[in-house]
């Protein structure tokens, strides 16, 4: 739930807007003046202030000048019953998201605050995603196909051409990506990541372009779509080749003519994106198959930047899993492991059906389930043709890692509850892995319902490997 503040010294217009804005289910405190509001910021996480302009102890632009110094990217919504377009020009020169007039439309309003709040999220992802894309500034690898990816991104992040990435699931192609933007003119915009293969056939148009209210059954709001919140930075399109065809011409219409239209919406609205493009598909055959547009596939296409299987690039593999294993142990707040020759050996004769993605999983579940150093038996014990933790062979061999490979090490377990918990993160996480992250069909497999799954998902922290 949004928690809001709301700053003015009318006190019937902080009634109004409290009871519209609870209504709604926002969480929502408020006060008569800057002052005051001033110290509410400082001590509390507002998503979103609603300010008055003209108050008496210190005027609206004011608040809004020292709250960005403390909070920079903290929406706010400047109110006024005295608004003129001068007015609005300057409160969006310090910094406001948008200008709202006294007495203010019911429906305006709720649009502004809403599109406020998407934008904060979207503020808030991005530096998720840049600290994430800081850990891994870099391909890892030198193998001659890396060093070639290295030296196109290097060449193509500057300009403004299209890239389509292809390769397997799991090899790195989002990485590819994130690469690009970092390093293009649009760094400091967004970037922002749509997984077409994630999202229903009859959504993923309101998805991409936004969509009006009661434009359709659900839309009960209207909605940004992710074109708009691109704006100015990158929008990568991940599994392009799962898109329906009628999204396909409506990505063509806004990459031919840089215009977007939100479903059942008339108005053009002009957007300036720089379109990635991913898949795992053969999007030629796709093509002869009907199933892929031609046109589309060659405004897509300007770059192709194919990142190999981890099997052809195999002298990469003692480089990234140095590098996932000093990175793990570092989240986990523990010394770095060490890993033997015979382990890296038997690192680099596995099939990785999953790729890199695999590979990091890999590296976490021998961190966790190993000793001091990782070893070959280890890698044995822990590896299986699905990917997943061989905790059952593990446990067969007794405590002391004696029976073909290493065990699990009950000395860390203090209590009962303590190991139950691990069993079931490992669990989960095997199955959740084998099913790509389809988190309905694992919820399936293991006969949960899906909020139970996501609650265990965020209870044990898991993440998709990049």
């Amino acid at each position: 739930m949004a928690k809001l503040l709301i700053i003015d010294d009318e006190r019937a217009i902080r009634s109004t807007l409290r009871e519209i804005l609870e209504y709604e289910s926002y969480e929502v405190d408020d006060i008569d003046n800057g002052i005051d509001g001033l110290e509410l910021i400082k001590k509390n996480n507002y998503d979103l202030v609603l300010c008055d302009i003209k108050m008496n102890k210190m005027d609206g632009m004011e608040v809004l000048e020292n709250a960005l110094i403390m909070k920079p990217d903290l929406p706010f919504i400047m109110i006024s019953g005295h608004g003129t377009v001068e007015t609005a020009i300057e409160a969006s020169k310090k910094g406001a998201f948008d200008f709202v007039s006294k007495p203010p439309d019911l429906n305006r309003l709720l649009i502004t605050v809403r599109n406020a709040l998407d934008r904060g999220t979207l503020v808030t992802e991005t530096k998720v995603l840049k600290r994430r894309v800081s850990k891994t500034r870099h391909i890892l690898g030198e193998s001659d196909s890396i060093s070639k990816i290295k030296e196109t991104i290097e060449r193509v992040a500057p300009t403004e051409a299209r890239v389509l990435i292809t390769g397997a699931n799991g090899s790195g192609k989002e990485l590819v990506a994130r690469w690009i933007h970092e390093k293009s003119n649009r760094a400091d915009a967004p970037l922002i990541e749509v997984n077409c293969a994630a999202i229903p056939s009859e959504l993923i148009e309101s998805e991409l372009f936004g969509h009006e209210k009661g434009s359709f059954t659900s839309a009960v709001k209207q909605r940004i779509g992710k074109f708009e919140l691109a704006n100015g930075g990158t929008l990568f399109l991940d599994e392009i080749g799962d898109m329906s065809l009628s999204a396909q011409a409506k990505v063509l219409r806004a990459l031919q003519e840089h215009k977007i239209t939100k479903v059942g919406g008339e108005k053009e609205q002009e957007v300036n994106v720089r379109v990635l493009a991913a898949t795992n598909k053969d999007l030629l055959k796709e093509i002869e198959l009907g199933n892929f547009r031609m046109d589309l596939y060659h405004r897509l296409n300007v770059i192709n930047i194919h990142v190999p299987h981890l099997t052809e690039r195999t002298d990469d593999i003692p480089v990234i899993a140095q590098q996932f294993l000093e990175e793990i142990c570092g989240d986990y707040g523990m010394p770095v492991k060490k890993i033997s020759d015979g382990a890296m050996d038997a690192l680099k004769a596995l099939p990785w059906t999953g790729n890199v993605r695999e590979l990091h999983n890999m590296i976490e579940r021998l961190i966790i389930l190993s000793d001091k150093t990782i070893t070959e038996n280890d890698v044995v014990a822990f590896a299986n043709p699905t990917g997943g933790t061989n905790i059952g062979t593990a446990v067969a061999g007794g405590g002391n890692g004696s029976s073909g490979g290493s065990s699990i090490n009950y000395e860390k377990f203090s209590n009962f509850q303590d190991y139950k918990d691990f069993a079931e993160k490992e669990f989960i996480k095997f199955k959740l892995e084998k099913n790509n992250w389809n988190v309905s069909k694992t919820a399936d497999d293991i006969e949960i319902q899906r909020s139970h799954l996501y609650s265990k998902i965020e209870k044990f922290g898991l993440k998709r490997a990049e």
